[in-house]
């Protein structure tokens, strides 16, 4: 597989478990990093298509160096960590990761979501003619072909999952969409539904789109039903 994978654990043990799932599954094109700051250098040198990032590394912690790899890059990002507490993911997801997994995990469950995450970064580059077309919807215009988003003309910056979600909802503007469904196309899973998930990315999303997020008009809550991102505005 062309994709490119940057691993960072501080456990060597980890890094190879990850490296040799991965090599035996056809992925070649892998780097590693043992710090937070040997992540975020290889990270800018590297430009990996996925990066499987530990919360906990030596000099700075994960979610730091998450968030600093959003200043640059859309990459997939999943979280590993020891905490299973709720509000550890929310906080992973909150700093622009995409997914978290809890240590001790299944490599092969790993696998599983990096292909999951390669899958959704296809997805949003094409469209089933195999050309992307600009999408739009009142000040928005979302390029899938080159993964950038902008708002009255001016590039906003989003994380691959806030990316995904607002392709999905850019794609069926108008149209009341549920969290279930919402949680299937952008994640790709179809049970375990999160609502605390699901609300983070919608909370993050409005602040980058709308000019009041704390009373959105264009990307609206259906009480009971879901969420709706309107075509047009009016004035």
């Amino acid at each position: 597989m062309n994709a490119k994978i940057l691993l960072a654990d501080d456990e060597k043990d980890i890094l190879d478990l990850l490296e040799n799932v991965l090599r035996k599954d056809g992925f070649q094109s892998i780097q590693r990093a043992e710090t937070g700051m040997g992540a975020l250098k290889a990270c800018r040198e590297f430009q990996p298509d996925v990066v499987i990032l530990d919360i906990m590394l030596p000099d700075i912690d994960g979610l730091e160096v998450c968030r600093k790899i959003r200043e640059f890059s859309y990459c997939s990002i999943l979280f590993l960590s020891s905490r299973n507490d709720d509000i550890d993911k929310i906080l992973g997801l909150s700093y622009g990761g995409d997914d978290y997994i809890t240590k001790p995990f299944s490599p092969r469950e790993v696998v599983f979501r990096v292909k999951a995450q390669l899958r959704r970064q296809q997805y949003q580059k094409t469209s089933p003619d195999g050309n992307a077309a600009l999408l739009k919807a009142g000040s928005l215009t979302l390029d899938p072909e080159s993964g950038r988003a902008y708002k009255n003309g001016e590039e906003i910056s989003l994380t691959g999952r806030e990316f995904l979600l607002l392709s999905y909802l850019m794609e069926n503007t108008d149209k009341i969409i549920s969290k279930e469904r919402l949680y299937e196309q952008v994640w790709g899973e179809y049970s375990s539904i999160c609502d605390n998930t699901i609300m983070v990315h919608i909370r993050h999303l409005r602040e980058k789109i709308e000019d009041n997020p704390s009373s959105p008009r264009q990307l609206i809550t259906i009480k009971g039903l879901g969420y709706k991102l309107k075509k047009r505005l009016e004035s």
